[in-house]
């Protein structure tokens, strides 16, 4: 098999249909088909064979998938490195993945020059440079690598996400189920993964107009625009997004009759930003994803469903019914690694409906190794017979079916018998007046109560009466994940405390 397959057969049912919209540009299918195979022969011209790695250091566009689609193409492993990692990080990657050939836009290759491990990598690859001629896709076993992706972290080393092609045809079928896209869709994907999915459908996608490397300068008017004439009818981005789009939408009173769903993961909804999504977007079906990079989709659940338990809010965030095609487990919590002979072993791990633990899963669509990094498998994996059971690192429970979240397990503080979940303070801090954001961290024996605000302590102290804290930190903005501007960089926070 060879995942790249599923694209060719979209684009020879629907040859016409716009593949990718970038700005003021789009190539249709059946010319994007073309470019793949031409920059494929171009790569194979150029000494890159099965099995050898490039790193693509392109931003997301035609670009982008035309070079890792030609990889696919001829069995050639796509390494991806996010557009805003940092040189230090880059080169650690660059080690790790140890690649033969390297591609990249202009800032990239002149980077390349001050760096000595972007330097080693013998083959530097033409963006733009293709080769005429014919070539078929070749054959490939399913677990030949396809994607290397490096998780969100700065320190440690970096970790590797190993997707074969037989693994993404999974992942595909599981977002599929998902997501339900049609040929007749016009989605705008900021998950750049969502956009290969779209790719074997035959529907359109959109780029939206916005660095992300910046994703904060986010300019909501300028991709509502593009909404607008383009007619999209789905979106399926980061929380932070769509919490940018409804703000605008809700400010300017517009309306976007077109769109139709919304999907958004990759950081915590809570009922008062659902009722954003609702407000703005009242034509729309919301549903926010939980999943991770190693297992995507676990559950999910529509906005106005959330709504309805936010009375529930004291114990967890509702997250929803898990995935048909996942199997789910709440284990006690351990930072050590975790080592059974048998599934009697992991029975006894297992706890008791309704309590706090780490979160499990299983499921063919979950990823099963990481790239040259025996550490991060022995710390994330358990391997029970033929089954490895992911471990999310999200502490929750389940109750009535329905899985709800009380954060990561390393942000718990325990205190006098009880977890303190940092993640249920963070709703609450979020919905005061006077404060943008907010959390609790045990640093140094001390429950210290961080918050994002203007106001003086004095005043912050008679409005937070009812938190239990030893000591308050007032900071002007609270780091966030690069990524996707959502989650707080606890890591990071550690650094002003």
């Amino acid at each position: 098999m060879n995942i790249v397959n599923l694209f060719i057969e979209a684009a020879k049912e629907y040859p016409h249909n716009k593949a990718i919209i970038e700005k003021n540009k789009f190539i249709s299918y059946q010319s994007l088909a073309e470019e793949v195979q031409k920059t494929a022969l171009y790569f194979t011209d150029q000494g890159i064979k099965k099995g050898d790695r490039v790193l693509v250091f392109v931003p997301m566009g035609i670009d982008l998938y035309r070079i890792v689609l030609a990889l696919f193409y001829i069995g050639a492993t796509a390494v991806f490195l996010d557009e805003w990692v940092g040189k230090k990080r880059l080169e650690q990657c660059c080690r790790l993945a140890d690649c033969k050939g390297f591609i990249g836009v202009l800032k990239a290759r002149i980077f390349s020059w001050f760096s000595k491990e972007l330097r080693q990598i013998p083959i530097k690859l033409s963006l733009k440079n293709m080769k005429s001629g014919n070539l078929i896709p070749m054959e490939l076993e399913q677990e030949t690598p396809a994607l290397i992706t490096f998780t969100t972290g700065s320190t440690g080393t970096p970790k590797a996400a190993l997707r074969s092609h037989g693994f993404l045809k999974e992942q595909f079928d599981a977002l599929l189920n998902e997501i339900e896209p049609n040929e007749n869709d016009i989605d705008m994907p900021v998950l750049p993964i969502v956009l290969f999915v779209n790719l074997g459908v035959g529907c359109t996608s959109v780029i939206a107009d916005f660095k992300m490397t910046k994703v904060e300068s986010l300019d909501a008017s300028k991709i509502l625009s593009q909404i607008s004439s383009e007619k999209v009818n789905r979106i399926t981005a980061s929380p932070f997004f769509v919490k940018k789009l409804a703000k605008e939408t809700s400010k300017e009173n517009l309306d976007f009759p077109s769109l139709k769903k919304i999907f958004t993961g990759g950081a915590p909804v809570f009922p008062n930003e659902a009722k954003m999504y609702e407000n703005a977007f009242p034509n729309a079906k919301s549903t926010i994803v939980y999943g991770s990079t190693e297992a995507e989709p676990i559950s999910s659940i529509l906005t106005d469903q959330l709504i309805e338990k936010e009375t529930q809010l004291e114990l967890g965030l509702p997250v929803g019914e898990t995935y048909s095609r996942v199997e789910l487990k709440i284990i006690g919590i351990t930072e050590n690694g975790i080592v059974l002979n048998d599934s009697s072993e992991l029975s006894d791990l297992e706890l008791s409906n309704g309590s706090v633990g780490e979160i499990i899963v299983a499921g063919h669509h979950v990823l099963k190794t990481y790239f040259n990094n025996e550490e991060a498998f022995r710390e994330n994996k358990i391997v029970v017979g033929d089954t490895i059971w992911h471990r999310t690192g999200d502490s929750g429970y389940l109750k009535d079916n329905e899985l709800y979240l009380t954060g990561r397990c390393k942000q718990l503080i325990w205190r006098k018998g009880q977890f303190i979940s940092p993640f249920i303070m963070e709703n609450k801090l979020a919905n005061l007046e006077g404060v943008s954001s907010g959390t609790v961290m045990d640093f140094k024996n001390k429950i210290i109560l961080v918050v994002e605000s203007v106001m003086t302590q004095a005043n912050l102290k008679e409005i937070l009466n009812e938190f239990n804290y030893d000591e308050l930190k007032i900071l002007k903005k609270i780091p966030k994940d690069p990524r996707h501007n959502s989650k707080i960089d606890y890591e990071k926070l550690k650094t002003f405390l």
